[in-house]
């Protein structure tokens, strides 16, 4: 069965990128009413912590050395998480900005699973090379400032860019961005943006 993964990065289920993520997942199924909807959850699933066993697996990987049982036991975790991500047909991301960058359970999951040899691989003459096949993938960005038409009050997204590129890194070149802000101040600019978001996703998600 062909499958969504939705990367769900909000601790809050009436943010607005958990609204937004809601709108296109409605759309989603009403033109997809066949295909599984597989939801990570990142504040409800285990991370493993990017610490001891599986850094010191990933710099074994890095030098062709043996895994211990330790580390082992924590690669897989990696490996596991890793394989979930790729088996997916179609990704939807949907975080907030938080402090200009993303969260860090997003981070975090990043961290875990962009590993030598798992999604990514090094030759010395090509340099580094993505081991994931490409594959549509949105990203749902809610922010307190309007990034869309540059009323950004001041503020630099660094969101975008970071998720641009490490996607980018492990192979995923066909993402694109939605939006959503202003998400404080005034209620009818937030109103505004929210609408404009959500009728863009409805249609994007008709012919994800």
């Amino acid at each position: 069965m062909a499958k969504l993964l939705h990367l769900s990065c909000s601790p809050r289920a009436d943010s607005e990128s958990s609204a937004g993520a809601r709108v296109f997942l409605d759309g989603f199924r009403q033109a997809r009413p066949d295909w599984d909807i597989d939801v990570v959850d990142l504040w409800r699933e285990r991370l493993p912590e990017f610490a001891g066993p599986i850094v010191e697996a990933k710099y074994a990987r890095m030098k062709a050395q043996p895994f211990n049982d330790a580390q082992r036991d924590s690669f897989a975790e990696a490996e596991r998480m890793a394989l979930r991500f790729s088996l997916a047909d179609r990704v939807l991301i949907s975080t907030p900005m938080w402090n200009f960058s993303i969260p860090y359970k997003l981070k975090q999951w990043f961290d875990v699973i962009v590993q030598p040899g798992l999604t990514f691989r090094f030759d010395p003459s090509l340099g580094y090379l993505p081991l994931l096949k490409d594959r549509p993938t949105t990203v749902i960005l809610a922010s307190g400032s309007d990034f869309a038409t540059g009323m950004n009050r001041g503020r630099i997204d660094m969101a975008t860019p970071y998720l641009r590129e490490i996607l980018r890194f492990i192979g995923i070149s066909n993402v694109r961005f939605v939006p959503i802000g202003p998400t404080t101040g005034p209620q009818q600019p937030i109103e505004a943006a929210r609408e404009r978001a959500h009728q863009h996703l409805a249609a994007m998600a008709a012919n994800f």
